[in-house]
C-alpha cells in the first residue's frame, strides 16, 4: 500500500511539474508576443521590440550612441521597458551627487543580482551600502594594502604573464589575449584579497573550475534583465529549469569557492600582523566577521570588481595597441628600460595614463548603469521621470558624445588628456566620464585598477609586439554580461621585440 501510495505521489509530482513547465513556455510565448505588439508607435520602441536596430548596429549598445548622439536632451526614452537613458553629465550629476538619495540601486535590480552578489556593496543601498564602503574606503586606503597589493601585480606579470606571452612568441602561436588577462586578474586580484593562489596563468592553462562558473554565473545573472518580463526568469528560478538551473550550478560553484577561502582565513588566523590581503583585515574589523553569508558577498563583490573590469580594460587596450603602433612606441619611449618597474615609476608616466583613461572612455567595462528613481523627480534636461522608473546612464555612450568630446569623439587620440609642453595628464569631471562611476559611489578601487593595467602594459609593449587576428581586430562584438567582454575574445599573435 505504501509503495502504491509513493507510485501515486510521485506521478502527481510529475504531472504538476509538467502543467508548470507548460505554463512558463506559454508564459514566454505570451510574453514574446507582447513585446511584439505595437504597444508603443514611436521608432524607438518599435525597433527595441522587433530587433529591426540589430541591421545597422552590431551591439545594443551603439544603437543606444547612436540615439542619445541624436537626441536634443542627450536623453532617450525606451517606453516598452519603462525606461530613461541619458549620456548628459548634468542628469549624471543629479543621480549620483545632488539627487543620490533619491536614485538608489532599487530592488528590481537587487533581485536580478541577488542569487550573485547577495548583499555585497554593489547590491545594495542604505545603511548596508554604507556600512561595507567605509570599511571598503579604510581598507584600501591603507598604504599596507597598496604596497601588498602592487608586489603582487608586479610578481604575477614577471613570474606568470611574461612567460606565457613568450611562449606564444617562441612557438608562433595565436593565442586568446582575453582569456589570458581572465587568468592573470582572476590569480591577482585571489592573491591581493583573499591571499590564495588558484594558479590559472601557470605554463599549461589550466582549467579553473571556480573561474568558469564565475564567468557563467555573471554572464547567466546579465540575461536575466535581458528577459522580457521578470516573471519568466523567476518561473523557470522556481522550476529550476533552463538558464536558471545553469546558474544555480554555477553559483553553487562560486559558493564552495567562496566558503574554503573563508575557512582558509580563520585557520590560518585573522588578526595576524602579517596578514595584509582585504579578506583577513575586513574579516579582523567586521562587526559581522562571524557571518559567512556576509562574508561570502564580501568576496564576490571583489572578485566583480577586481577581475572582470580588469581583463575588460586590458584585452580593448591591446585591441587599440594593435591598430596603432605608433601609441605603443610612446608608452615604450616613455618607460624607458629601466627595471624594475617601481610604482613611484608608474605613477609619472602621463602619456600611458593618458592611453589608459583614452581606451576606457571608448570602451568602459561596465557599459552602462542603472538606478532605479524613488520619488518622481525632473532632471536637469528638463526630462519628468516617474517614481519607481529605472533611470539608466550609459558610460558607453558618453564616451561618443560630440557634445562632451568634440567632433573626432569616436577617434582614439590619447593627447586629448595631456595639457602643457610637458604633456601632464589632465583629468576630467567625473559625471562627463563615469567610467569609474562618480560622486558618493565613485569607485575606490579605481588607483589600484589604473595601476595594475599601467603595469601590464608597460611591461608587455617593452617586450613584444602584438597584433590582433579575426573579426574583433575590425568590429568588437561584445558578449552578454555584467561587463564588457568581447565574442570570441581576442586572438593575438605576439612577437617578441628584436
Amino acid at each position: 500500500m505504501e509503495a502504491m501510495d509513493l507510485s501515486w505521489g510521485a506521478r502527481c509530482a510529475g504531472a504538476v511539474y509538467l502543467v508548470l513547465s507548460l505554463c512558463v513556455v506559454a508564459l514566454g510565448v505570451v510574453l514574446q508576443i507582447i513585446r511584439r505588439w505595437p504597444w508603443c508607435r514611436c521608432h524607438v520602441c518599435r525597433a527595441y521590440m522587433t530587433g529591426s536596430w540589430a541591421r545597422e548596429f552590431t551591439n545594443l549598445c551603439d544603437w543606444y550612441a547612436h540615439l542619445l548622439r541624436e537626441s536634443p536632451t542627450q536623453t532617450i526614452d525606451i517606453h516598452v521597458l519603462g525606461c530613461t537613458v541619458t549620456a548628459n553629465p548634468d542628469n549624471v550629476e543629479h543621480m549620483l551627487k545632488v539627487g543620490f538619495d533619491n536614485f538608489p540601486k532599487g530592488k528590481p535590480f537587487a533581485a536580478i543580482l541577488g542569487d550573485l552578489l547577495g548583499g555585497g556593496i554593489f547590491n545594495v543601498d542604505g545603511d548596508a551600502w554604507s556600512h561595507q564602503r567605509k570599511m571598503a574606503s579604510f581598507e584600501l586606503g591603507s598604504v599596507a594594502v597598496r604596497s601588498h597589493a602592487y608586489k603582487i601585480v608586479a610578481q604575477e606579470v614577471e613570474t606568470r604573464l611574461m612567460p606565457v606571452l613568450a611562449g606564444a612568441a617562441d612557438g608562433g602561436l595565436v593565442i586568446d589575449l582575453q582569456d589570458v588577462f581572465r587568468r592573470f586578474a582572476f590569480d591577482t586580484i585571489c592573491k591581493i584579497s583573499f591571499g590564495l593562489d588558484p594558479g590559472c596563468l601557470e605554463q599549461g592553462m589550466p582549467v579553473s573550475d571556480a573561474a568558469v562558473a564565475f564567468d557563467t554565473a555573471t554572464r547567466l545573472s546579465a540575461i536575466r534583465a535581458l528577459a522580457v518580463s521578470p516573471l519568466l526568469w523567476k518561473m523557470k528560478r522556481m522550476l529550476n529549469i533552463g538558464t536558471e538551473r545553469e546558474l544555480k550550478k554555477a553559483i553553487k560553484v562560486v559558493d564552495g569557492l567562496a566558503a574554503a577561502m573563508i575557512r582558509e582565513r580563520r585557520k590560518q588566523g585573522v588578526a595576524s600582523a602579517k596578514r595584509n590581503d582585504l579578506l583577513s583585515r575586513f574579516m579582523a574589523s567586521a562587526r559581522d566577521e562571524g557571518n559567512d553569508r556576509f562574508l561570502r558577498d564580501i568576496v564576490v563583490s571583489f572578485l566583480l570588481a577586481g577581475r572582470d573590469t580588469i581583463s575588460s580594460g586590458l584585452t580593448t587596450l591591446f585591441m587599440f595597441l594593435s591598430k596603432n603602433p605608433a601609441v605603443a612606441a610612446a608608452m615604450r619611449a616613455e618607460a624607458g628600460s629601466r627595471k624594475p618597474v617601481t610604482y613611484e615609476h608608474l605613477k609619472g608616466l602621463h602619456y600611458t595614463h593618458a592611453v589608459l583613461h583614452e581606451n576606457l572612455r571608448l570602451f568602459p567595462p561596465v557599459q552602462f548603469d542603472s538606478k532605479f528613481c524613488a520619488a518622481a523627480d525632473v532632471l536637469p534636461d528638463g526630462t519628468y521621470v516617474g517614481a519607481g522608473s529605472r533611470v539608466m546612464y550609459h558610460p558607453y555612450a558618453m564616451g561618443r558624445m560630440p557634445s562632451i568630446w568634440g567632433a573626432d569623439c569616436e577617434a582614439f587620440r590619447p593627447e586629448r588628456w595631456l595639457t602643457g609642453p610637458g604633456g601632464s595628464f589632465a583629468p576630467v569631471s567625473l559625471y562627463k566620464y563615469p567610467v569609474f562611476q562618480a560622486g558618493l559611489r565613485v569607485c575606490l578601487g579605481k588607483e589600484l585598477a589604473v595601476t595594475e593595467m599601467k603595469a601590464v602594459s608597460v611591461a608587455v609593449v617593452r617586450a613584444f609586439e602584438v597584433e590582433v587576428v579575426g573579426e574583433n581586430a575590425c568590429a568588437p562584438k561584445f558578449a552578454p554580461g555584467l561587463t564588457a567582454s568581447l565574442s570570441g575574445g581576442l586572438p593575438v599573435r605576439v612577437r617578441r621585440r628584436v
